[in-house]
Parts: C-alpha cells; structure tokens; sequence
C-alpha cells in the first residue's frame, strides 16, 4: 500500500479520519495561497497530528493521496455525464470538471511538482486516466454521430495542456472557456 492507496482493511475509525484528513487537506490547498501547515489540516479535521502522520508520514503523501482522490472523481465522471448529457455537450461537461480540477492545485502545486520530477506521482498514469474518460466520451459521440470518430482521446488531452499551458503563459486564464469551447467544436462530426 502506497501513502495515496486507502487501507484495504483496517478499523473503521482509521478509515473515516483518513477520509477526513483528506477532505480538509483538498480544502486547505484549494483555498490557500502558500503551504498550509499540517497541524491546521490536522484540527481542522478533527484529529491529532499523530493520526495525521499515521496516515501520511510527509506532507508529499498527504498532497499525492488528495491529489490521486480527486483525479479519481475526475476521470471516473464520463459515464454519469453521458448518462445526463449528449456526448459532445457531456465533453464540455467532463472538461469543466478538468479545469476545476487543475484550478483546485494552488496550494499544491509546489508539492506536486516535486512528486511529479520524483517519480512519485506518475504523470502518464494520469495522462492514461484522462485519455480513457475522453475515450469513453468520444465513443459514445462517435456512436450518435455527434462526434468525428477520426479523432484520438490523447489528442484532445493535447489540445486540452496546450489551453493550460498557453493561458498561464500569457497570464489570460479568462480564455479558459472560450478555447475549450473551440476544442469542443474541433471534435464534433
């Protein structure tokens, strides 16, 4: 068992306080503008900061098992939104999540790169993970006919750093929404 995997078995208690150092923990680093200390993410969630460090002995463990819980929301959304939305509608859906998703990592980020340029967090396990939701989305589009089916799921994770990336570098995250409507309208039939 990795510090992000939750224990298989074990006391119900042990289960329910690592669930809620991980929910303080996503809030604390999705509000804060610097590190949060682990004692305030310890009280906040209702337990000692030796239960905290049973549970993640670092800070970079806490960070990789919020981190791997809310990609798991993430790229496990596809099929409950095609359930709700048509395919291409249910894409722009997924992608909003995505974002959110990115957006929530202020706190994090420093923490995360670390992990990423350790080998801790696997970048293309969540590459992976991403491409297999917008696979499952551009299936069933493509099954409607709503969808062009000559199109690759990693390309649209492509298309989908490149607004990441190019947003941060020219400092217009308010383009956000107006290039992820572009991609939607890049992949429909």
């Amino acid at each position: 068992m990795t510090p992000s995997e939750p224990p298989a078995t074990g006391r119900a208690d042990a289960r329910r306080n690592r669930e809620k150092l991980i929910t303080a923990a996503r809030t604390a680093f999705a509000t804060a503008d610097a590190m949060v200390a682990l004692e305030t993410i310890a009280r906040d969630a209702g337990v000692g900061i030796g239960t905290l460090y049973r549970h993640f002995p670092t800070r970079g463990a806490l960070v990789e098992a919020v981190y791997a819980a809310e990609l798991d929301e993430v790229a496990t959304s596809a099929p409950a939104l095609l359930a709700e939305l048509p395919p291409e509608l249910a894409l722009r859906a997924w992608m909003d999540r995505y974002v959110a998703f990115v957006a929530a990592k202020r706190g994090m980020i420093d923490t995360l790169r670390a992990g990423i340029a350790s080998g801790t967090i696997s970048t293309p396990h969540t590459r992976k993970r991403l491409n297999a939701a917008i696979a499952t989305i551009l299936a069933a589009g493509v099954r409607t006919g709503s969808l062009r089916a000559d199109v690759d799921a990693d390309d649209v994770t492509a298309m989908l750093l490149g607004v990441f990336l190019s947003t941060a570098a020219t400092g217009t995250p308010d383009r956000i929404d107006a290039l992820l409507t572009l991609v939607v309208d890049a992949v429909k039939a």
